[in-house]
């Protein structure tokens, strides 16, 4: 295994743990001895990451960590790659200037022929074209999620008939033909999808729902019977 593969490996494993791990068991995980791992988290820090502990404390990753460009293999440079232009071609304006962005500043700091590879690469999206409809709220929509917020709508059902309803909104699906909102709805007492292009007017609550975003997350895959990985 090559240096940079190790750095790599290690800081996707501390990336995974939110509290600090003994240097011993991150050692084990990697698969080599303690004095190497010591070396390898210098190694980190003095390229910026930002890792806090010592030996026989442990160690964590903060939040933030910039991965530099020995980072990104070619097919992760792809996936990059695909996935901003899916993001940029199919979400509303500001997501899609985000994904625009971003990719420009990936592609800023990668070396030249890593760079050109990501301008130059052959995974294409395919026709579709951006949804219009329901455009001006995603923006909102993604705040109150972000913020664990409720979030009143004026909801226009399948026969055409209007409803108010107060959701719980913690997560946003993106497909070809549209964009569904996953909530919890507190007039059914149950979880519901909302498509985005069936409301009509929302209004963000100040008051956040009670439960976290990430627990309500969980629950609703166990309802839809899907295996986390």
């Amino acid at each position: 295994m090559s240096r940079a593969q190790r750095l790599l490996d290690l800081i996707q494993i501390l990336r995974r743990h939110r509290r600090p791990v003994a240097g011993a068991a991150l050692a084990r995980e990697m698969g080599f001895s303690l004095r190497t791992l010591y070396r390898d988290i210098a190694a980190l820090q003095a390229q910026g990451a930002d890792i806090a502990g010592e030996a026989g404390l442990g160690y964590v990753l903060r939040p933030g960590f910039m991965l530099p460009p020995l980072m990104f293999n070619i097919e992760e440079i792809e996936a990059l790659a695909l996935g901003s232009r899916w993001v940029a071609s199919r979400a509303d304006s500001p997501l899609a200037g985000a994904a625009r962005n971003a990719l420009a500043k990936i592609g800023a700091v990668l070396p030249p022929d890593l760079s050109d590879l990501m301008d130059s690469s052959a995974l294409l999206v395919g026709p579709g074209g951006r949804i219009a409809a329901g455009d001006a709220q995603l923006p909102a929509i993604r705040q109150a999620i972000r913020a664990e917020r409720k979030l009143g709508l004026a909801y226009v059902d399948g026969a055409g008939a209007e409803t108010r309803r107060m959701i719980w909104p913690f997560a946003l699906a993106f497909f070809d033909r549209a964009r569904v909102v996953v909530a919890w709805c507190e007039a059914r007492q149950a979880f519901r999808h909302f498509r985005t292009d069936r409301i009509s007017a929302i209004e963000p609550a100040a008051m956040r729902y009670p439960r976290r975003r990430q627990a309500l997350l969980k629950e609703w895959r166990r309802s839809q019977g899907i295996v986390e990985g």
